[in-house]
């Protein structure tokens, strides 16, 4: 009797593993694949020349070239079907050592006619350290990009590329928006 329960038992446990691995692997084939969230597509491409390796692109070969002393930076962007739902925010400043404080560089941005075209473009002619706030950081200092005055909200337009003029050691970060929603209606 003893054999027959243990043949019995045995039998089961077969089964039930037989069972779960076929419900585990049909499961794994009817779950929808993961979409990969770290591939974006390309959506601007950037050019960087100064007035020693400056090289003419075609779409901005309308633009002035930098002079000395001066980084022009061209973003290109891509284009879209839905470029309404898309807005560029730009920031310029420096990567710099800083401590706890809370630190702005100060600088102008200025837009710039470009003079029979009808086109913009953005100078900043110098940057320095700006305001900070004084309290007393015992923690050592860190790397961090500061930014020059608050940033800029610009449409997503690929029809001409965005050129900005700054100065060497200035950078330029920019991010996108999406818009995610409909417009709603007040009442």
């Amino acid at each position: 009797m003893k054999k027959l329960i243990n043949s019995t038992i045995k039998k089961l446990s077969v089964a039930a593993m037989f069972s779960i691995t076929t419900a585990m692997s049909l499961s794994a084939l009817a779950t929808s694949p993961v979409p990969n969230q770290f591939t974006k597509p390309t959506m601007i491409t950037i050019h960087q020349f100064t007035a020693n390796n400056y090289q003419q692109i075609e779409e901005a070969k309308m633009f002035p070239k930098p002079v000395e002393g001066q980084v022009q930076h061209i973003l290109q962007l891509s284009k879209r079907d839905d470029e309404l739902n898309y807005k560029i925010e730009i920031e310029i400043g420096q990567n710099k050592m800083v401590d706890c404080n809370k630190h702005r560089l100060h600088g102008e941005l200025e837009k710039q006619n470009l003079q029979g075209w009808g086109y913009h473009y953005y100078t900043v002619d110098s940057i320095s350290d700006g305001p900070t706030t004084m309290m007393m950081c015992v923690d050592p200092k860190t790397a961090k990009f500061v930014v020059m005055g608050k940033s800029i909200t610009m449409d997503y337009d690929s029809r001409l590329p965005k050129v900005f003029y700054l100065p060497e050691g200035a950078e330029l970060r920019y991010r996108i928006w999406e818009v995610k929603g409909d417009f709603e209606y007040s009442k």
